[in-house]
């Protein structure tokens, strides 16, 4: 076939790209991880059986699973008794990617609490709709971590971003979990310790988790909801308060 821009006199042909070979082994794999045929857990051949089986040099099936490692689809154990098992994607995969991108793109802190509003309140009456006994224990925890926190911001600030990923993961949601554990770490790198977690900011949010908490452990959705809309907004206002320089303070959780 003539190449087109090319006449019949001066036969020329374009560059034909020849993928890797790693690269090909690499996406066969995925692609029967991804579709599930290969299961969580599971062993692949070992790196000789690869070899006969593929035709592919030792350093070629190698660096198919090195690509296959960084993408978090299978997981190498050195030593006797390891290999490369099958490691299906969940909420971590969505964590690392969201992460990577509010950190690449430098993602200012007002969007970040506008995402958070527009996605937790769905998390929350999720986890008022599916929380196990599990959940609920870990929704406790953490609360009371918060409480016994005390005037020790950091570790305040870590017991707060654990309860909100404990209410997504009892929203039973691979993607939002993903979502909001990687709002929340974040919002957490970019919280200002000495100017906004004051006393009474740390006591209104300990109040406004333990409603929360009272209304998932309810399996009340529409209250869960709305006490976590009433939550978050009014952090993110706080928190603009205090980047123009001004008083800070939070509302009262109240009634629904």
């Amino acid at each position: 076939m003539q190449s087109a821009g090319h006449s019949a006199s001066d036969p020329r042909f374009d560059v034909v790209r020849v993928p890797k070979a790693s690269d090909v082994l690499a996406a066969e794999v995925r692609e029967r991880i991804l579709s599930g045929e290969f299961t969580e857990g599971m062993a692949l051949p070992p790196e000789r059986q690869l070899v006969d089986q593929t035709g592919l040099s030792r350093a070629t099936v190698r660096e198919a699973l090195r690509i296959l490692e960084v993408e978090r689809l299978v997981r190498i154990r050195p030593g006797r008794g390891g290999g490369a098992f099958v490691h299906r994607p969940g909420h971590e995969s969505v964590t690392n990617t969201v992460r990577l991108v509010i950190r690449g793109q430098q993602i200012r802190l007002e969007a970040l609490h506008e995402t958070r509003e527009a996605i937790e309140p769905t998390c929350a009456a999720l986890a008022a709709k599916r929380r196990t006994p599990a959940d609920l224990t870990e929704l406790d925890a953490a609360h009371a971590e918060l409480l016994a926190a005390d005037d020790d911001v950091p570790r305040f600030l870590r017991a707060n971003v654990r309860w909100h990923t404990a209410v997504a993961k009892a929203g039973d949601n691979e993607l939002l979990i993903g979502f909001m554990t990687a709002l929340s770490q974040s919002i957490y790198a970019a919280t200002d310790i000495d100017r906004f977690m004051d006393t009474e900011i740390r006591e209104v949010t300990a109040r406004a988790h333990a409603r929360i908490n009272e209304a998932i452990r309810a399996q009340n959705g529409p209250a869960a909801m709305r006490r976590m809309t009433r939550h978050v907004c009014g952090f993110a206002r706080a928190a603009a308060e205090v980047d123009q320089r001004q008083r800070v303070g939070l509302p009262e959780p109240g009634d629904d």
